[in-house]
């Protein structure tokens, strides 16, 4: 199933994207006894989705898509969104040549995993417009990435048994200010610039993703193709990251991860192509979908 929160006269509620007939299956009508926030919605796990798959089957209460606005799938994250950095080789190597890194930065294929975190008010949902002219320093750029999200939370989390751990992906744009980035040698504040963060369209749940390895992370800039990788490239893999972040703190319902980005962000042209107002940036990962949003 695909996931979304969306509003509709200013009430905001979650339901079930309906791609083929451009409908939403609002789960406030459809099953009124679900909760109507997503993270609340994850916290009930396998029950939450079986109420929500009878909803579907009843075939009422739809929207067309065009008439809702559809926001990030989780608006307001409870924690940080977790991150990984330089998880794919190419984009290790090219982000080491850009000169926007510093000296202990610089150190090509990380041996252990890079985390760090982006504020939960970067979240943004596609089409909302990503705000570069908050960036004082005018670097701008993006980093299409896959993101897990996590349903039974856990500490101590095996690698083995990581996978039981997610509930769905979805689709993050790590917006970056990257000389901000470079200025104060670590990366949180160039990446957590109010509305850094566009999210969605929507949560695609982990059984429809068999082999999540098989998916394909496409990015581009005015329609230019500029990212297209396989998520099997990631040097450390998503069982690894949950185990990593698992081995010293509690992940919880809701908690979002970002994989990595792969080679092509802007910083690595010569010169860098940093992004600026009336550009648009689109993200693809299917089943997921496409996440948009114009530069302002």
């Amino acid at each position: 199933m695909l996931l979304v929160t969306f509003s509709e006269d200013g009430r905001t509620r979650i339901g079930v994207l309906d791609r083929a007939r451009a409908e939403i299956v609002d789960l406030a009508r459809a099953a009124p006894g679900l909760p109507q926030e997503m993270r609340t919605f994850i916290v009930l796990g396998a029950a939450g989705l079986t109420e929500a798959r009878r909803a579907v089957a009843s075939g009422a209460h739809r929207l067309p898509v065009a008439r809702v606005k559809l926001l990030a799938p989780i608006p307001r994250p409870a924690r940080n969104i977790f991150c990984a950095g330089k998880n794919y080789r190419a984009h290790a190597r090219e982000f080491d040549s850009s000169g926007f890194g510093t000296a202990a930065e610089n150190d090509a294929v990380p041996e252990v995993p890079i985390v760090f975190t982006k504020a939960p008010s970067t979240v943004i949902g596609t089409g909302e417009p990503i705000p570069a002219w908050l960036d004082p320093t005018q670097s701008t750029d993006y980093e299409g990435e896959l993101a897990v999200v996590i349903g039974a939370g856990g500490r101590g989390i095996a690698r083995a048994d990581a996978m039981r751990h997610v509930y769905g992906y979805t689709i993050v744009n790590d917006v970056s200010a990257r000389a901000l980035q470079s200025r104060h040698k670590q990366w949180f504040l160039g990446k957590s610039i109010d509305g850094f963060c566009p999210m969605g369209p929507a949560i695609v749940t982990a059984d429809e993703v068999p082999e999540v390895g098989g998916l394909r992370l496409q990015t581009r800039v005015n329609g230019e193709l500029r990212q297209d990788a396989a998520v099997a490239d990631l040097i450390f893999d998503i069982p690894t990251l949950i185990e990593t972040l698992a081995r010293t703190m509690t992940l919880e319902p809701g908690d979002v991860i970002a994989t990595g980005t792969c080679a092509g962000v802007g910083v690595g042209f010569k010169p860098p192509k940093f992004l600026k107002h009336g550009d648009v940036v689109a993200v693809t990962i299917e089943p997921i979908g496409t996440l948009e949003n114009p530069v302002a």
